[in-house]
Formats: C-alpha cells, sequence, structure tokens
C-alpha cells in the first residue's frame, strides 16, 4: 500500500479529537467564548446561529456547518449579533458539567470539542493551519458531515456499548473532513506542506520521500516520478511547497529524527541517523544542528515537555514553520 504524507504527518502530529459537549437553545440567546488553549471545533447540528470571532464581521452558521478555530480568538455564538452574550465559563461551570440549555432549548443545538496535539511535533500542524475554517452544509462534502454529525449525536446520547470510543473515532473523522475539504478548496493558495499535499503533479515525489525518507533521492528520480523535467519539477515544488524537494526531505528526515530522540530515550544516536538516511553519526550530527541549532545528544538531553500555546505567528512556508 502506498504511502499517504498527510495520514503521516498527522500521525507524527498525535492529532487526538475530542468531542467535550454543547447546548441547546430557544429564543434570543448569545454565548461568549474565551480564546480557546488549543484547536476548536463546534458543529450547528440543529436550526442555525451568527459566529463572530473578535474584530470580524458575523457569520452566519447553518445546519450542519462546521467551523475550525486555530486562532487564538474568542468568539461569540448568538441567535442574533445584537444580543448581549452570556460568559461560557459562568454557563459550563461545575465539576463534570458538559451541556447547557438556554431558554427552551428548542430552536437550536450545538456540539463542540477541541483538537490535541503533541506538544513539539504537533507544531509541524499547527503552525500551517488558517486561522479558521468554515465548512457548509451545502459544500461538495456535505453528504459525509451530515453522516459524521448524526452518528455523533447519536453515540453521545446512546447507552449501547463502546459509545465512548466510537465518539472519539468519530470525532476524528470529523477532523480529518475538515482538513480534507480545506485541502480540496486551497489550490493556488499561499504555500507550504499543507498547500503541497493537494497538488496532484508533485504528490507523486512526496509520497516517494515519505515512503522512504533515508533514501538518498536525488533530483531527476523525483521529477521523473512526476513526469516533469528537472528544471520544471524544482520550480513548481518550491512554488507550492514553499521549500526545495531535498530541502523538504531534509526537513522530513529532521522531524522524524526529533521523535526518535525525544521518545527512544536508549537508542543509539547513531542508529536513528542511518534510520533517517545519513552513513555516519556525524554526518547526522553536523546536519541536525545546522536544522534545529542543537547537537542530537544536546537535544535529547534537553528536551523537555511543554503544552502547545497559540502564537501570534506568520503564515509557515515550509516544513521549517515547525521549528
Amino acid at each position: 500500500m502506498a504511502i499517504d504524507p498527510f495520514s503521516d504527518i498527522l500521525k507524527l502530529a498525535r492529532a487526538e479529537t475530542l468531542v467535550t459537549g454543547g447546548f441547546t437553545a430557544g429564543g434570543p440567546w448569545a454565548i461568549r467564548f474565551p480564546v480557546p488553549k488549543t484547536i476548536k471545533f463546534f458543529a450547528v447540528v440543529k436550526g442555525s446561529c451568527w459566529v463572530t470571532l473578535d474584530d470580524e464581521a458575523p457569520v452566519r452558521f447553518a445546519m450542519g456547518d462546521v467551523g475550525l478555530l486555530s486562532a487564538p480568538r474568542a468568539f461569540v455564538l448568538s441567535s442574533d449579533p445584537d444580543v448581549s452574550p452570556v460568559d461560557a465559563m459562568t454557563l459550563f461551570s461545575g465539576v463534570g458539567r458538559t451541556t447547557a440549555q438556554l431558554g427552551d432549548g428548542a430552536d437550536f443545538a450545538h456540539l463542540g470539542g477541541h483538537v490535541l496535539l503533541d506538544p513539539v511535533s504537533g507544531r509541524l500542524l499547527a503552525d500551517v493551519l488558517p486561522p479558521w475554517i468554515h465548512v457548509q452544509a451545502n459544500m461538495p462534502a456535505a453528504a459525509t458531515f451530515r453522516w459524521l454529525l448524526d452518528r455523533l449525536v447519536e453515540e453521545r446520547v446512546s447507552n449501547i456499548p463502546g459509545a465512548e470510543l466510537a465518539s472519539a473515532q468519530l470525532a476524528q473523522l470529523l477532523f480529518i473532513q475538515i482538513l480534507r475539504t480545506h485541502l480540496a478548496g486551497a489550490h493556488g493558495q499561499g504555500s507550504g506542506w499543507l498547500r503541497a499535499l493537494s497538488d496532484p503533479r508533485i504528490a507523486p515525489a512526496l509520497r516517494l520521500m515519505h515512503q522512504d525518507p533515508a533514501r538518498a533521492w536525488h533530483l531527476e528520480e523525483l521529477a521523473e516520478a512526476c513526469a516533469m523535467s528537472r528544471t520544471t519539477f524544482a520550480v513548481r515544488f518550491r512554488t507550492v511547497a514553499g521549500v526545495a524537494p531535498l530541502a523538504y526531505l531534509t526537513e522530513w528526515r529532521m522531524r522524524l529524527a526529533e521523535r526518535a530522540l525525544r521518545e527512544e530515550v536508549g537508542r543509539p544516536v547513531g542508529s536513528i541517523a542511518l534510520a533517517v538516511g545519513y552513513a555516519s553519526e556525524s554526518a547526522f550530527s553536523n546536519a541536525f544542528k545546522r536544522e534545529t541549532g542543537k547537537s542530537p545528544r544536546a537535544y535529547r538531553d534537553g528536551f523537555r515537555p511543554q503544552i502547545i500555546q497559540f502564537k501570534n505567528r506568520p503564515q509557515a512556508m515550509g516544513i521549517s514553520g515547525y521549528r
């Protein structure tokens, strides 16, 4: 089976999607949510509402619409932008409280959650996500979203065995589908590995590099796999991915090496070097220090897990945006 670079990167980032709660509402209502500490998603499963991100005009969300917020911005959900909001922290206060009702709860239903990423390797994904994604229910992928949301609601209200695990798996599929929908509409927008994944012309080269990152790939081989000349391929890849093909390969190798150094504490550095395509430990150490600013041993010794916090960041132009 061919390697899927998108799955490869999601596994490295250890993206885990959790449904954390929801609310129902009736009559005039509005809730202000604080700046999220993680990537947040929500879906309208009944009725409609207005979504107002700080400093932006309100956006209408219909039933089946899904939003993904990866920027550190507070927002308001409301039946009308002119309604004064209540604070979400007050509404959901109380140990274990994950649901709430405003008014008679007859007009609107919301489902929300967040996406957890590995504190270190998760930056590879967090730093290239757009600040805000709005997937509308009338888009081509609408049927898939409707099915996922219907199953999520069903699992959350049922007492059947395995409901908790099924909800987690469905939420993960929802996150992947949000990203797929974004990728499908990202042609010609910006540059970076996220856009590169959606470009069919360079996809064969990406698959080869992810399938065997330790191989000493040459530009001619990658260009041939994409049915392009060496020059055309190099220009196309840099335009789309934001980095040259072999620079992409080096950076992916470094991400794999970083994970191995963090997680496989007893594994010799020389073994990791061979696994990511370096014939000697010294060659790997020089490359690693050039890319990360630290030697492999210093990186391993000094690593301390940290919680991902949002930051104001420029648009990442390649995998290098992860650092």
